[in-house]
């Protein structure tokens, strides 16, 4: 996932935080040039539950990619600002996640001088969609003549329709993801990597006062705006001052702190959001040597998942042993108690792993 948004909106600090890492976060545009990365675990009561039972020599828990990506501008799909660069590093994530700014206050400087959440989605969208919109054109201008000539075949022409199709689509205003597209236009459209393609996460930077007190006279508009987009993508409100302040707590302090505001912490959640987004689940496996959770795809079936751990286990795949965690729990969290239940069971080349 790479975090998206306009200068100033608290990017680089919610990124520090989600990874407990420091980069800069000075008030000013353009603060982080290169895009820096890291890899978070993924929150998951389960894993720990694993952990503590067989007590492995190693823990492998699934994790987040996050990249911490700087601050688009108005313009940035003509090159203003950083524009290139940045967007070219929205290119390389799999998904997204917006941060606005819902909080006002002089010290942290506003690139377009003032406080709203919906016209700052408005020029990241449009930014996107720009870029987009430039690659595909550039795109058919090349193959126009050739296909027009008959170079290429059917194949050809069927690929250029979509590219143009495409092109019609982002013009007229709409993202990519918004289209319907038939599964033979999807294979042409995946292999240009479009930025409006990726999955969103709306992520809604608050002040601390906002967050405790769960109010913000920008959340009605914003999840109005979200939803219309028609793309059941996630919002979600949360606090880099908040989430400062109980990070410099010890866990007594914390707790106490949390108890009495009566609130929690957004960042797991966060994580297990974005994580999800992105079409991901995880099976685990687990023993005196390691406890290890497996990102696969949602969707994958048996081979596949089994060749996350090794390509052999793919190439010669007989049969999956599985049981489920809820099973395994409830006999005692023993595997012997789970096949003495009857509840271990064989699958085949086309059972598709379950989380």
């Amino acid at each position: 996932m790479g975090i998206v948004g306009l200068p100033n909106v608290g990017k680089s600090t919610f990124f520090n935080l989600l990874c407990n890492m420091h980069v800069p976060a000075e008030n000013y545009p353009f603060c982080t040039i290169d895009p820096h990365v890291s890899k978070v675990p993924v929150p998951d009561e389960r894993f720990d539950h694993l952990v503590s039972v067989y007590k492995p020599k190693s823990v492998v828990p699934a994790v987040l990619t996050v990249t911490d990506i700087a601050g688009l501008v108005k313009g940035a799909a003509e090159g203003a600002g950083l524009g290139n660069a940045f967007l070219s590093n929205i290119q390389a994530v799999d998904g997204i996640f917006h941060v606005c700014r819902a909080f006002s206050g002089d010290e942290v400087t506003h690139v377009e001088g003032r406080v709203d959440p919906v016209a700052d989605l408005e020029i990241i969208h449009n930014e996107l969609r720009l870029k987009d919109l430039g690659i595909v054109t550039a795109q058919v201008d090349l193959r126009r003549k050739n296909v027009e000539r008959g170079m290429g075949g059917k194949e050809a022409k069927e690929e250029f329709a979509a590219l143009e199709k495409a092109q019609a689509w982002l013009a007229s205003g709409k993202d990519i993801r918004q289209g319907e597209w038939s599964s033979a236009e999807i294979e042409w459209l995946n292999k240009v990597q479009f930025l409006t393609a990726k999955p969103m996460v709306y992520l809604v930077n608050l002040s601390e006062k906002d967050y405790v007190r769960k109010g913000n006279k920008f959340l009605e508009p914003l999840a109005a705006w979200v939803k219309a987009r028609g793309q059941d993508d996630k919002m979600l409100p949360f606090s880099c001052e908040f989430e400062a302040k109980i990070f410099e707590m010890d866990d007594e302090a914390k707790k106490a702190y949390l108890a009495e505001k009566n609130t929690k912490s957004t960042m797991a959640r966060i994580i297990k959001i974005g994580y999800h987004a992105l079409n991901l689940c995880h099976f685990f496996t687990a023993g005196a040597d390691e406890v290890r959770a497996w990102t696969i795809k949602q969707g994958a079936v048996a081979p596949q998942a089994a060749g996350t751990i090794h390509t052999d286990f793919l190439k010669n795949f007989i049969a999956a042993e599985v049981f489920t965690y809820d099973d395994w729990k409830a006999e005692g969290s023993n595997e012997a108690n789970v096949k003495a239940a009857g509840k271990y069971h064989t699958k085949g080349k086309l059972y598709e792993v379950q989380e």
